[in-house]
């Protein structure tokens, strides 16, 4: 009983985290977070 518990836990996570994923690819914050992660990445290296 405990396993199927968290099997089915598990299910309901990683369904909930691939509609938040998708949901947030169809509101374009895509590019929003690359060019995020770009320019921390840049400023860590010091040319930004």
């Amino acid at each position: 009983m405990r396993i199927k518990k968290k099997g089915a836990i598990r299910i309901l996570l990683l369904v909930s985290g691939s509609l938040m994923l998708i949901y947030g690819i169809f509101r374009n914050e895509v590019t929003y977070v690359f060019n995020k992660a770009v320019k921390i990445c840049l400023e860590c290296i010091g040319i930004g």
